[in-house]
């Protein structure tokens, strides 16, 4: 969540123009990536990682156009993460469930270690930058006052709330234990409509996410609907726990 300048899945010739390096064979698929996710937390050594998301070339052995990768999040073939933390993992979708593999450095090969993640439908944890509260629409501020009121609000049940500013961290403490994570559209900049890239941000995590059992969705609509306008368009993000995100998505629409 915090970005270096040129992510994107080709290298650009001085215009933003793509292009394939030339001593690598051109092949079928696309690849878009964020490199470096979590980049504000390297100097206090908090988790960060690597997102990535792979799409079908429209004309294989062909030479990308940006056209190219502006394809649905439904469309992806293969979206993964790379994790940074106590231990490196890679946890990845191919469309069949979710899995998560740990380096064991002793060998220099990733073990299969969390075979097909699960996220609870349910939960009590929501992750979110309550800083940006005063910007929030009314459906989130309704759905995280009523989360703060615990058993003696309307939800009867108390929450913890969780915020890494690593979204790699966030979605990884989810496939694990369940929880929602929400990076939603506010008033803070107007001519933004979210903060996260949908690309390589939003549409690989929603995959790994829905893979798992769980829901993503802008509030308005599922995120691997959106057909992409630009490689670094932003989009408002709400995932993870299905029921939970049903209920924020529940009062957007009233």
């Amino acid at each position: 969540m915090g970005r270096p300048p040129g992510r994107h899945g080709f290298r650009g010739d001085g215009r933003g123009l793509p292009h394939s390096p030339q001593r690598y064979p051109l092949g079928k698929y696309l690849l878009v990536f964020d490199p470096l996710d979590g980049s504000s937390n390297v100097d206090i050594n908090i988790s960060v990682g690597t997102i990535f998301s792979i799409l079908r070339a429209p004309v294989p052995n062909r030479a990308a156009a940006e056209a190219d990768f502006l394809q649905p999040g439904v469309k992806q073939v293969c979206a993964g993460y790379a994790l940074y933390g106590s231990s490196t993992m890679l946890v990845l979708t191919t469309g069949h469930g979710v899995n998560g593999f740990t380096l064991d450095r002793e060998v220099g090969e990733f073990l299969l270690t969390h075979p097909d993640m699960k996220i609870p439908a349910d939960t009590r944890e929501f992750a979110i930058n309550a800083s940006n509260q005063r910007f929030w629409e009314p459906p989130v501020q309704r759905y995280v006052e009523e989360c703060l009121r615990g058993k003696e609000g309307p939800r009867g049940r108390d929450f913890n709330m969780r915020w890494v500013a690593s979204m790699v961290a966030e979605v990884h403490r989810i496939l694990t234990r369940g929880g929602i994570f929400m990076y939603p559209r506010d008033t803070k900049d107007p001519g933004k409509p979210g903060k996260l890239r949908l690309m390589y941000e939003a549409n690989p995590m929603s995959f790994i996410v829905e893979q798992a059992g769980g829901a993503s969705s802008t509030g308005y609509e599922r995120i691997m609907d959106i057909a992409p306008e630009g490689l670094h368009q932003r989009v408002p993000v709400i995932l993870g726990s299905k029921n939970e995100v049903e209920v924020v998505v529940g009062y957007h629409r009233t």
